[in-house]
């Protein structure tokens, strides 16, 4: 990999001089001969005059291929575009997939959007139109139009010749779609079910029937997560009617797990990890509105405290095991919500119900606490010779783990049910609750033992 990635290096540097010395034949022979994603990469690499000059070295068709591979809400892509004669830009949109142009087109300006649609042929309008008019993150909203389908009175041979002409404008030829005359899906054919059987077999005769799809309401986390279970390449959609009306490829379906991925970790960390902005300031205001929130929830913890005082005031040792209590307490209620985060996004049969994931979160609890407070009594009742503090210590522990689990299983099941993201019950949150449940059961505890632990 290493060795590839040298190579590329080079071949990117002289690409790079062959475009500026005006040598088209060479860059065009040297560009058009990689892979699209690295033909990509080499063009978000340029600035601005360099890239104007690859408009006029290559046509809308070769642009189009590798921005297929570029991501749709790229911050700079209005910009990019405009650089484009507009005529230029429609026709590069035009020959992506129908798709991942639509993906591009939700991210611009409606007037942007207009101008771009209309400079296209009728009928790509009218599909782009189509996929635009659906929810971003359902199934319609990450459909391609771009697929093969064939009649149902159709033999194989026939469907092979119809696969042929319609195979250079499809995402996937992989998987062939049976429809009825009124486009109604009855069926799927693998392009090797097409080439093992005979020319004259009737299509009905070896399709598969019973179509696996997704509706076009339906979220597009529970669609890529089916595709992942089935190990399917593509998954067809059907309207409301059950016709047939698009497809979900893999490669659509990798990007949405890996967005699910990067939203619930922005959720736990509190911050849009997504969000790169090199402006201090504009990054400051995006972190802000959690932190505040916090913070007045960190002075909760700190008023406590303060109700506290005169227990600090007679037992000054105590102060030295706040920390170590909160923080503990902390890091296991954020080790309960990433899992049941995570359990919560498991669908269908394997989603475990809600009743025994919280018990299961406080057994955990519970085993962990009753663990680490063993462990913590032994070594502050060694360490400061005295076993009441010590256990004083070890119970607020065990106690402080315990709640953290629950509170940590519990948070994210409240806000599913009410609606929300339970990737947003994030990290920071977690902690700052159990800093305040922390101290109330340490002090709490504390004031039962202090007698023993003075003496």
């Amino acid at each position: 990999m290493e060795k590839y990635d040298d190579q590329l290096e080079i071949s990117n540097a002289q690409l790079l001089l062959a475009l500026k010395n005006g040598e088209t034949k060479v860059f065009r022979k040297r560009f058009l001969d990689m892979h699209f994603y690295d033909q990509s990469h080499f063009y978000l690499s340029l600035e601005q005059p360099q890239r104007e000059q690859l408009y006029h070295v290559l046509d809308a068709h070769e642009v189009g291929d590798f921005f297929d591979t570029i991501e749709d809400d790229l911050p700079q892509m209005t910009d990019l575009l405009a650089e484009m004669d507009t005529q230029y830009a429609a026709d590069m949109l035009n020959d992506m997939f129908d798709d991942n142009a639509a993906d591009i087109l939700e991210h611009l300006p409606k007037e942007d959007v207009d101008r771009y649609l209309s400079l296209m042929g009728r009928s790509d309008a009218i599909e782009l139109r189509k996929l635009l008019h659906y929810d971003t993150e359902t199934a319609g909203g990450i459909m391609t139009t771009d697929y093969v389908s064939v009649r149902e009175d159709l033999d194989v041979g026939q469907a092979l010749a119809e696969l042929k002409r319609e195979a250079a404008d499809a995402e996937t030829i992989y998987y062939v779609y049976v429809v009825n005359a009124d486009n109604l899906l009855v069926g799927v054919l693998t392009l090797r079910d097409l080439i093992v059987n005979d020319s004259h077999a009737k299509l009905v005769e070896v399709m598969t029937p019973n179509v696996i799809t997704a509706s076009v309401h339906d979220e597009q986390a529970d669609v890529a997560q089916k595709i992942r279970d089935y190990n399917f390449i593509a998954l067809p959609v059907t309207d409301d009617q059950q016709k047939l009306v698009g497809i979900i490829t893999v490669d659509d379906a990798i990007e949405v797990i890996d967005d699910e991925a990067q939203s619930d970790y922005s959720g736990l960390a509190g911050v849009d990890v997504d969000y790169t902005s090199e402006n201090p300031f504009k990054a400051a205001s995006k972190r802000l509105p959690w932190l505040i929130t916090l913070l007045f929830l960190g002075m909760s913890t700190a008023t406590l405290i303060n109700h506290y005082e005169s227990l600090l005031s007679s037992a000054s040792i105590l102060a030295v095991f706040i920390s170590l209590i909160t923080g503990t307490a902390g890091n296991a209620g954020t080790q309960s919500l990433a899992v049941a985060v995570r359990r919560l996004a498991v669908n269908g049969e394997n989603k475990p119900k809600i009743l025994r994931l919280v018990i299961g979160e406080v057994l955990t609890g519970l085993v962990t606490g009753v663990i680490t407070g063993l462990t913590v009594t032994v070594i502050v009742g060694i360490w400061k010779q005295n076993l009441a503090l010590g256990l004083t210590i070890g119970l607020a522990m065990a106690a402080a783990i315990t709640v953290a689990n629950l509170a940590g299983s519990l948070i994210p099941m409240l806000m599913e049910k009410l609606g929300f993201d339970p990737a947003v019950a994030s990290g920071p949150f977690i902690t700052t609750l159990s800093d305040l449940t922390s101290v109330l059961i340490y002090f709490s505890i504390a004031q039962v033992f202090i007698r023993a632990f003075l003496n």
